[in-house]
């Protein structure tokens, strides 16, 4: 029997470190023309349009009071040639936002963001939380070629890149993709980190895949949240029989979304009940705790089955531990453990409400993502305002060739 804990210690060395080297440089070799400002890796260039934009930031963990309104916010500016800035017109929550916002992983995305930074307190700060976004390219570095201003976009944004409850967002291209025209912008932005999560637990630490899910049961631990609502449409997609525990007013979101069978975690006995069902293949456990302790007598034995969290202790050890012994840490309790998708949209919030939407994900029993409306969807205010961000940025760039021209 195989155990794998879906944000294991290799997952997240990727993430964090996949690019490190090229950060390393950008950061120590900023392109000709451009100072880059450290504290939140931005661009002063002259040739950009430049100016102040509103944001919800935070200057210190805690808890909601933390969550700060500013319209003075420095616009993340194009930095790099492979870089792409969104206007955003929507971003959605995840629980790694509240976590982020307590301070979660503090000390690596700090080292991730700039190595340099590591022994300084406080550097990682101001921060703007938001992982998920769908925009609107408004600018794009001289060797993109996979966008042009007024694209509409979706995008995950990395947890050490500053966020999207902001107006602008500057990610690199590789970051980004172009979004569903059928979506809407709220649509689209409850799904981007949702599937990137999903994908990454089902696949690379599942093992599962198109063509090999047929007869796999699998079960889902707190299924009626973001990740499990993706999951088991992707799942059923794939051919797998999907078992799914979650509250009894949730049950009727999950089969409609294609569970097979619904255990309601809230009536009691759950484990008893789990445990007289068919063993399974893949557990992808959405809760942690207490489930961690009946959850691999559910597996089938000798055959491969593996169990895939999402709740993983290997930030929380960095920063009680420091950087080695955290990563230690975390690597011994991983390997002792032992080893077409519709949004599902539950909430949403104006731009200025962004505390209330906090409020909403940490009540937990969510049914779907909580989706903040960073811009308003009036359509004609927003294309034209679309439209004349567009026309700065051209006039911008063509500025700048006449000027490298001359």
């Amino acid at each position: 029997m195989v155990s794998v804990r879906a944000m294991r210690s290799t997952r997240l060395l990727c993430l964090f470190n996949a690019r490190a080297v090229n950060c390393t440089k950008t950061l120590l070799q900023p392109r000709a023309g451009c100072n880059v400002c450290y504290e939140r890796n931005l661009c002063t260039s002259p040739s950009r349009r430049q100016g102040s934009m509103a944001a919800w930031v935070i200057h210190q963990c805690g808890s909601n009071e933390v969550l700060k309104f500013s319209k003075e916010v420095s616009v993340p500016l194009i930095n790099s040639s492979r870089d792409v800035m969104i206007k955003v017109c929507a971003a959605s929550l995840n629980p790694l936002d509240v976590s982020m916002r307590g301070g979660y992983g503090a000390n690596l995305l700090k080292f991730r963001r700039d190595p340099m930074s590591l022994m300084e307190d406080g550097s990682q700060f101001p921060l703007i939380l938001g992982r998920d976004l769908s925009g609107v390219v408004v600018d794009c570095g001289s060797e993109v070629t996979h966008f042009t201003p007024g694209d509409e976009v979706w995008a995950a944004v990395p947890p050490w890149k500053q966020g999207s409850l902001a107006e602008f967002v500057t990610l690199s291209e590789y970051e980004v993709s172009l979004k569903p025209k059928l979506l809407s912008h709220a649509e689209a932005a409850s799904i981007p980190y949702v599937a990137s999560t999903a994908l990454s637990s089902l696949v690379n630490a599942g093992g599962l895949c198109r063509d090999s899910c047929s007869n796999k049961r699998v079960l889902i631990t707190g299924g009626s949240g973001g990740v499990g609502t993706f999951s088991i449409q992707l799942l059923k997609a794939w051919g797998a029989h999907v078992t799914v525990t979650c509250s009894q007013n949730a049950e009727g979101l999950v089969r409609g979304l294609g569970a097979d069978e619904v255990v309601d975690y809230t009536a009691g006995g759950a484990a008893a009940h789990l445990e007289m069902m068919e063993k399974f293949d893949v557990i992808l456990d959405n809760v942690g705790g207490e489930t961690e302790q009946w959850a691999l007598d559910l597996l089938k034995p000798w055959s491969g089955a593996k169990y895939v969290t999402l709740v993983t202790p290997f930030l929380v050890n960095i920063d009680s531990m420091g950087l080695l012994d955290g990563m230690f840490s975390s690597g011994w309790t991983l390997s002792n453990k032992a080893l077409k998708i519709l949004p599902v949209v539950e909430a949403q919030f104006p731009f200025s409400q962004v505390p209330k939407a906090f409020q909403k994900l940490e009540q937990g029993h969510a049914r779907g993502k909580t989706v903040v409306r960073v811009e308003e969807d009036d359509d004609n205010d927003r294309r034209q305002g679309e439209e004349l961000a567009v026309n700065n940025c051209t006039e911008n760039r063509q500025s700048e060739q006449v000027r490298q021209t001359a």
